[in-house]
């Protein structure tokens, strides 16, 4: 499913015009974006949370010349299922 089918299936289902349904999308993924960049969870109970994931430095290994290669330090997003999201995909 992508942003548009997210977006249809919103409009339909909440009886909106396509594009408020859009500005309904687009407002939940800013914000759920702005709280991760304050490090901020989010917990969107029964669906599941998302979390700034940090990793560490390392030592890695150019896949092309074999070489060691150092490997920055850098922040990403992690998501952890709930359980009414497991249980729907598990059925």
């Amino acid at each position: 499913m992508h942003k548009s089918d997210l977006i249809a299936a919103v409009a339909e289902t909440a009886d909106l015009t396509k594009d408020k349904a859009d500005l309904v999308v687009s407002s939940i993924l800013e914000q759920i974006t702005n709280a991760l960049s304050r490090d901020d969870v989010v917990s969107l109970v029964g669906f599941g949370s998302f979390s700034q994931r940090k990793r560490a430095a390392r030592t890695g290994r150019s896949p092309k010349t074999g070489e060691t290669i150092q490997i920055p330090a850098s922040v990403s997003v992690g998501f952890k299922p709930g359980k009414g999201l497991k249980d729907a995909v598990n059925s």
